[in-house]
């Protein structure tokens, strides 16, 4: 599959987005249930635990993820790598985090869930340092140019004419 040129770009901030979306989706599932044993004649106390409440930093993660699919529209050239980099980190933490907790007696659906979007980010992030430099940018009209600077200037200009109490459409016409 080519990934290069807009249809590269789209297909990787959708899947990382999505992904990310689906890590946000899981960790505040339910993983855990735990069971307290209380004295007679009371029943037992049962708390369910989700996946934020084990490992609280997957959900930092996954928006780091969404943020990312964002930041890959509104880069360019270093900057669009750096963020590939920070998709790779953010998608490897996600993975790590998430199957750290299989060995506390959580549900295993949830936590691969998690490492599955994970995978999916991290491999938006790879994707993106391998071929982001292909990507265009966005558009010139996106762009800070130094006419809208001179406009607003002659508008401050016009507005400080009439604070002096001058009529600032008079021009040089004579009265």
């Amino acid at each position: 599959m080519n990934l290069s040129g807009r249809r590269g770009l789209a297909t990787t901030v959708v899947a990382c987005a999505v992904a990310a979306a689906v890590v946000l989706f899981a960790a505040t599932r339910s993983w855990q249930t735990v069971v307290t044993v209380q004295p007679a004649p009371l029943p037992p106390l049962k708390v369910d635990r989700t996946g934020t409440e084990i490992a609280p930093w997957l959900t930092a993660l996954a928006v780091v993820g969404l943020a990312g699919a964002g930041a890959l529209l509104a880069t360019r050239a270093a900057a669009r790598l750096a963020v590939g980099v920070l998709l790779v980190v953010a998608g490897a933490g996600v993975v790590v985090a998430s199957l750290v907790t299989l060995d506390e007696h959580v549900r295993v659906a949830w936590p691969l869930v998690c490492a599955l979007g994970g995978l999916v980010v991290l491999a938006a992030g790879v994707v993106t340092v391998r071929s982001g430099r292909s990507w265009p940018g966005m558009g010139a009209r996106y762009e800070r140019t130094s006419a809208p600077a001179r406009r607003q200037h002659a508008q401050t200009d016009m507005w400080d004419a009439l604070d002096r109490g001058e009529d600032p459409t008079r021009g040089d016409r004579p009265e």
